[in-house]
């Protein structure tokens, strides 16, 4: 049996994203996407929208120089519109480096994404690395 559509998005979603394919990544989710990054930080927040969403991601790789990659671990899904990636964040700042877990929760409609409800093995640790 092959992989679910939700967790096939999902994957091509992450994929995209480490390789900095912020192209195929806006064909991915919706004009209303709405991803929620945790913490209190530069990059925390609520940003509404492809076009913030999509500013939000390459800022990630301007800060980052390019270094910010998700390492997939595992996805899975309920057959029912949502899905959740685990995955190792490895990105290099400055003088800061970020190693670490995190987990991401997606909401799928028609086929894309909708919601990113983001989760972090350490919200200290990354607080530190993005600065507030």
């Amino acid at each position: 049996m092959g992989e679910h559509p939700d967790c096939a998005l999902v994957r091509r979603a992450c994929t995209a994203f480490s390789e900095g394919d912020l192209d195929t990544v806006a064909t991915l989710v919706t004009t209303d996407v709405v991803h929620h990054v945790p913490g209190d930080n530069t990059i925390s927040g609520h940003h509404k929208g492809r076009d913030a969403c999509m500013d939000l991601y390459r800022t990630m790789s301007e800060e980052t120089g390019g270094t910010m990659r998700v390492d997939l671990e595992t996805v899975m899904c309920d057959g029912r519109g949502h899905a959740m990636a685990v995955h190792h964040l490895r990105a290099e700042r400055g003088n800061r480096g970020l190693d670490m877990k995190n987990g991401d929760f997606f909401t799928i409609v028609g086929g894309k994404i909708t919601d990113i409800d983001e989760c972090a093995e350490d919200i200290d640790a990354l607080n530190a690395f993005w600065g507030t």
